[in-house]
């Protein structure tokens, strides 16, 4: 199997860490006796030859010797090595190494009846994807679906006839009609769901009427027909921390999994379908539904009342597993977790142990059940938080969860005060401890903590890096005090000349409302300045309304700028600067479809135009309409996002309300 390896020179190939003379010895690992070695060999084929789905001159160079491993039945962990095939002929690989693993793929047949059944659950797929003879395929499936008595292979052949359907839609009749099939009676659950899974992504007029609540019927067969296998220990290689993460019930997360992208956007059979599983009295399944549900709630727009309940009601179980994964979901809903609010509540008061999470290294950080009780906007979150600010060490992040609690957090206020007192400026952790508190402090508005923020403000050192992010910080901050920050004054006029300048104005015109002062820095910087400054610069201008109506040329032509922000900006402030909607509708109209990140601002300017935005009603209306969250990506997106589409769906609702006068 090894015949002509040496003759390859490797020296001169390269992998993803240099040169590829290693190569040999890792091929000639996977073939060996120990698992130990083997493990370590896969996991450097995954760490340098096909490093993140890369593919390399050694990489293709190592095709035929796979091959040959994969067909030689002394060989162990041979699965392993046909599911490494089928990655690097991947379609995203490229042209060269599919045609590599095509040119091989024959050798793969006859491993379909090979007696180790990891082997025969790693062929199917790949025989769909290489083996260029459909009919053939087909039969092979057709005759293993009737042979085949292992659970996990079984599993294997009908996702391959998903994939044969989605592959080669000209042949699919017969593939749909073995799913068919076996989406029925006398098959057993796990069998049945798989293939309405692979139904409905293949032919999703062919699922049944009653899909959800047989789907859930199943899922509970399932669980009482399921029994815990052995504990398997890893190596500590990437392939076995990789492992090690996967849930407890794997093929369970996979058949959820593959329902809800059947599903789609039939958002309220998946909502019924979480709910049913989450109903069920197997922990796994529920942890299952649990892990599920954070893609839904991510990319969806619906009454996730029902289920962000039951979610809540994991929290009281004695499962560390279950606990934790519906705390990690509840995080991330911000106010959509107030249906989970009680129970949140219950165990941030009987657990205290929990209101911090300590890492290995760095500051440690607020705990899960608390940081989402206080960005659920639940004001009993404040007595904990308040103990929190009292320790030594408060928790990094902090303040930025209090802002979720608005007025609710003002008895933090005094406290607020005292930690930013802490804060040397001169440390390099300044900035970072300062934004938080300053966050805290802007949300709440308060005006005696204006010396404070002074403070940091005047003694932070001269020079970049911290300096500048902490100034920013301030000078932000003291913008939003308004009048309260008068005293500040100076120090923001002395600002004005550097890269500050257009927040500073800002702050300025807060504290003095002197357009004198602030009017030619802000042209300047909508002129000449670098980076966000004209966006900055215009968002000002704006601010000063009719006092600015020397800038409207300038602004007209920033209007048309390049940068989709700094046209909103414009635009925005042409609107209040000048009172005529005209300008700012086309671009406003331009950008929502351009950039669905600019609607949040957009729709906030239409709510304060009043019947002036009445133009632009469609795009509100066909926001409010949509079931997709308008920053949604696929495979998910981070947590903010949820709280930003919420926002943006109340900001449609005013705009639409005042534009009608």
């Amino acid at each position: 199997m090894f015949t002509g390896i040496d003759e390859v020179d490797w020296a001169s190939l390269r992998h993803a860490y240099g040169s590829a003379a290693d190569v040999p010895g890792l091929l000639r690992g996977l073939a060996s006796a120990d698992a130990a070695e083997r493990e370590v060999a896969l996991d450097g084929m995954y760490g340098s030859v096909h490093h993140q789905g890369n593919v390399y001159d050694s990489t293709l160079a190592c095709v035929p010797f796979l091959f040959a491993l994969a067909s030689r039945p002394e060989v162990r962990d041979r699965g392993a090595i046909v599911e490494l095939l089928v990655s690097i002929g991947a379609e995203s690989a490229g042209a060269r190494a599919r045609a590599a693993v095509r040119a091989g793929a024959e050798a793969l047949v006859p491993l379909a009846d090979d007696p180790c059944p990891g082997v025969r659950r790693a062929v199917p797929g790949a025989l769909v994807r290489f083996l260029d003879e459909p009919d053939r395929v087909l039969a092979l499936l057709r005759r293993r679906l009737t042979d085949e008595r292992d659970a996990q292979v079984l599993l294997a052949l009908t996702e391959a006839l998903g994939l044969f359907v989605r592959c080669r839609p000209d042949r699919a009749a017969g593939a749909l009609e073995l799913l068919a099939v076996q989406s029925g009676p006398p098959y057993p659950p796990t069998a049945r769901l798989a293939a309405l899974g692979q139904l409905g992504l293949g032919a999703p007029e062919r699922l049944p009427s009653d899909l959800v609540p047989a789907a859930v019927r199943l899922l509970r067969e399932r669980s009482e027909r399921r029994t815990a296998g052995p504990d398997r220990v890893e190596a500590d290689t990437l392939v076995g921390r990789i492992r090690r993460l996967r849930p407890s019930d794997e093929e369970g997360s996979y058949l959820l999994r593959t329902l809800h992208r059947a599903l789609a956007d039939r958002v309220a059979d998946r909502i019924a379908l979480l709910v049913g599983q989450l109903s069920s009295p197997d922990p796994m399944d529920r942890c299952n539904a649990v892990w599920m549900s954070a893609g839904l709630f991510r990319g969806w727009r619906a009454d996730f009342t029902a289920p962000v309940s039951l979610i809540g009601r994991q929290l009281d179980r004695e499962q560390d597993q279950l606990r934790d994964a519906a705390v990690s979901v509840l995080v991330e809903l911000f106010g959509l977790a107030a249906p989970a609010a009680d129970e949140l509540h219950a165990l941030v008061t009987v657990r205290p142990d929990l209101w911090v999470h300590t890492w290995e290294r760095g500051r440690p950080s607020l705990g899960g059940p608390l940081k989402a009780l206080a960005r659920s906007g639940d004001p009993r979150a404040v007595p904990a938080l308040a103990q929190l600010l009292a320790r030594p060490v408060v928790p990094g992040g902090l303040g930025f969860e209090i802002v979720h609690l608005g007025p609710a957090a003002a008895p933090l206020a005094p406290a607020l005060r005292r930690r930013l007192g802490l804060v040397d400026p001169g440390s390099p952790e300044a900035a970072e401890l300062a934004a938080p508190l300053l966050a805290a402090v802007t949300a709440l508005k308060d005006p005696a903590a204006v010396p404070e923020v002074l403070r940091l403000l005047r003694g932070a050192p001269d020079g970049l890096g911290a300096r500048e992010a902490l100034v920013g910080q301030a000078v932000r901050t003291l913008d939003l005090l308004g009048t309260a920050a008068r005293a500040a004054a100076p120090v923001l006029r002395g600002l004005l000349d550097t890269r500050h300048a257009a927040l500073a104005a800002g702050a300025l015109w807060s504290a003095e409302g002197d357009v004198a002062a602030v009017l030619p820095v802000l042209l300047r910087e909508l002129a000449h300045g670098r980076n966000r400054g004209p966006r900055t610069a215009a968002e000002q201008l704006g601010r000063l309304g009719a006092a600015a109506r020397g800038a409207l040329p300038a602004l007209r032509r920033l209007a048309g700028s390049g940068r989709v922000w700094e046209r909103v900006a414009a635009a925005e402030a042409l609107w209040r600067i000048d009172g005529d909607p005209a300008p700012a509708l086309p671009v406003f109209r331009a950008a929502w479809s351009q950039n669905p990140y600019t609607r949040g601002a957009i729709a906030g300017c239409l709510a304060a135009m009043g019947p002036a935005g009445a133009p632009l009603r469609d795009l509100v209306t066909a926001e409010l309409a949509g079931t997709r969250r308008h920053t949604a990506r696929p495979g998910g997106y981070g947590s903010h996002d949820i709280a930003q589409d919420e926002r943006l769906l109340a900001d449609c609702r005013r705009a639409l309300a005042s534009s009608a006068g």
